[in-house]
Parts: structure tokens; sequence; C-alpha cells
């Protein structure tokens, strides 16, 4: 099982229709930038794309000014439009509902009780909220059968099940910062501060994932690690990796969940600055 930091290293598995779906979509997304917008893994699969300068806002007169060596963008030079966001992020939840619901499923195999397995079922709902937030906001589903690196063994084995986990709340949690620069570069900083409010919850879940494996310790990232460009580039991360590539024996399908009972708060993206709750949730 691959962990974040190698995850840009898998190997795809076999194709399918579905996995040929999820390409074309992603195209769709990627509006022809060539090579997933220029995607570069470097390091320990870290994505990084280096323009040579950007045009950044003065706070005083809303005029710009050239910035040599920076990664900021205009929202002329995004590579997302909101509507692509919302749907990779939909998609994105709906793989994280497929997860946790198989694995609640088979808690008894895993030897997940009690608090932790309160814990997966927490989870399992507010993915279920954050899918119902960017479906109600436009976004629409680029999938909805899924696979995993390890097949079966996902939901059989306790230490595949949170490698699992942790690979997949990592690249949710760098989607959902690099949507926080996207959303803020297209002039939208409600749903930049929202991106936000979900990444800090995608956190919590990875921490409580570690806490479950007996991973020492729970909290041990100072940073987290941005592993996309843009979130456009997110689902060719999530193929290569092999969640997108249904066939026998390893196909599990997205189904939508109760969203009650499991102790959650806070079900809308509420903010103080406006006093009100922000878009559609």
């Amino acid at each position: 099982m691959n962990t974040p930091d190698n995850i840009s290293q898998h190997t795809t598995p076999t194709r399918s229709s579905s996995s040929l779906t999820a390409r074309r979509s992603r195209r769709t997304l990627l509006r022809g930038a060539a090579g997933a917008a220029g995607l570069a893994v470097a390091g320990a699969g870290i994505l990084s794309v280096k323009p040579a300068y950007a045009r950044v806002l003065r706070p005083n007169d809303g005029t710009t000014v050239q910035q040599d060596n920076t990664q900021y963008r205009t929202s002329q030079q995004t590579a997302d439009s909101i509507v692509s966001i919302l749907t990779v992020a939909r998609t994105a939840e709906q793989l994280a509902v497929t997860f946790y619901t198989n694995g609640i499923a088979n808690a008894d195999k895993l030897g997940i009780t009690g608090d932790n397995l309160a814990y997966l079922k927490a989870a399992l709902v507010e993915e279920q909220i954050h899918q119902q937030f960017f479906t109600a906001n436009g976004g629409t589903s680029l999938a909805d059968t899924f696979s995993f690196p390890q097949g079966p063994q996902t939901f059989t084995d306790l230490k595949t099940f949170i490698a699992t986990q942790q690979q997949l709340e990592g690249v949710f949690d760098s989607a959902f910062l690099a949507a926080i620069m996207e959303f803020a570069q297209l002039g939208r900083p409600d749903l930049a501060q929202i991106a936000g409010q979900i990444a800090t919850v995608e956190s919590e879940h990875r921490a409580l994932g570690r806490v479950i494996g007996g991973l020492v310790p729970a909290d041990n990232w100072a940073f987290t690690p941005v592993l996309v460009t843009s979130v456009g580039a997110a689902p060719a991360l999530v193929q290569k990796a092999g969640y997108l590539s249904p066939m026998s024996g390893n196909s599990y399908m997205y189904q939508q969940v109760d969203t009650s009972g499991a102790g959650v708060e806070q079900l809308k993206p509420f903010s103080l600055s406006t006093g009100t709750v922000v878009g559609n949730g």
C-alpha cells in the first residue's frame, strides 16, 4: 500500500469503461492543459509548477504588479473554473463516502469497535454532507463507482485500511488547499473560506485514522503538504493510484447515506464575517 509520500508512483490497475469515462471527464476539467497542466513529480511525490511571474494585487489602489519567482496566478491564469472545482470536489466526496461506508460495513473484520467505530461513522456523515453541499452548488459527478489499490483486502486488513485512509485524506486535504487559492483567484473568497473549513475536517479525519491505526503521534504534520498544483489535477493523481479503475472483484458503488444520528454538528458552512450560512448547503 502506498502512503501520501509515494502516491504519485503507484502503478495504474487494468483499464475499464469507468476509468475511460473518468479520463475523458478529467480532460474536460483540465481544458487541454498539456500533461495535466504541466505537472512535474518532484521528490517525495509532491507536484509543483513554477510560472516565471505572477500579477499581484496591491491592497491599497487595486493595481497589479509583476512579481518574479512566485507560484501565484491571476484568475485568467487559473487552471480550473468554479464549476469544475465543485465537480471534482463532489466526486472526491463520493469516493470518501464509498470508502467509509465499506469500512463501517466490515468493521468486525477490521477489528474496529467502540470510539474508533464512532469516529468512522462521524467521518462518513461529514463526507456525505460535503458531497451534498457541492452538489447543491452546481458540482456534477465524474464517477460513482470506484476501486481501491488493494481491492477487497482494504476492508479486511486494518493496516491496509488505515494506509488507504491516510492516502485518501492526504489527497483530499491537498485538493481543498489548492481550491482555496483557486477560488480566491477566481474572485470567490466565500468559497475559498468554505474550502478551508472542509480541509480542516479532512485533516481531523486523517488524525483520527492514525489514532485507529495506533500510529503515534496522531498529529504528525506541522504543515499539510499540497500535493496537487490545481484541483483539476487531482483526478489524474487518484486515477494513477488505483481508485478510478473498477473491475470484477474490485468495484464499489457510491450510495448516499443518512446524515443523522452520528453526533455531527455545524452542518452548514457558517461564517461570522457575514453572519449567515454561505452557499446553498
